[in-house]
């Protein structure tokens, strides 16, 4: 990893990408979604603040847990004066995720828990499908992939 001298406020993108592990697309998409920002030189280059490390560090963190981006920007926005995320931010931010990513491994365990139900069919067309009709709400209705697509029909909403 390249050593920055501490007299380097800003950084290109190609050393940002080089710092942080992220790919320059990856930078230049999480710019486009506000995630992280720069400001332009004369000749239209991108400059970062070194505290953009930090931000593209705790994006990853969130990524890989599960956090869609859409809300750790949501996250990034609430902080005050746009301020590189601490280790009480991280803290107090996991732990409102936690409750979500509580329910989706709790929903991927129930689904990977009926996926041999599926296997042996393969077109979701049991009568009674944990994956596409979930405790049989659509029994009612009739049985068949055709209600797949038809889930406005669902009885329970």
């Amino acid at each position: 990893m390249p050593q920055l001298s501490q007299k380097v406020q800003e950084l290109t993108v190609g050393q940002l990408a080089a710092r942080s592990g992220a790919a320059v697309s990856a930078l230049h998409f999480y710019e486009s979604k506000g995630l992280i920002s720069s400001r332009r030189t004369p000749g239209n280059q991108r400059r970062y603040d070194r505290d953009a490390l930090r931000r593209v560090a705790f994006i990853r963190a969130a990524q890989r847990v599960g956090i869609p981006l859409a809300t750790i920007r949501a996250a990034l926005v609430e902080l005050p004066d746009e301020r590189t995320p601490t280790r009480e931010d991280w803290a107090r931010l996991s732990e409102t995720w936690r409750v979500e990513l509580d329910r989706r491994i709790a929903q991927l365990a129930k689904l990977r828990d009926h996926l041999d139900d599926c296997i042996g069919c393969g077109c979701l067309s049991l009568d009674k499908c944990a994956l596409s009709n979930p405790d049989d709400r659509f029994g009612v209705l009739g049985s068949g992939s055709m209600l797949y697509g038809e889930r406005k029909a669902d009885p329970q909403r």
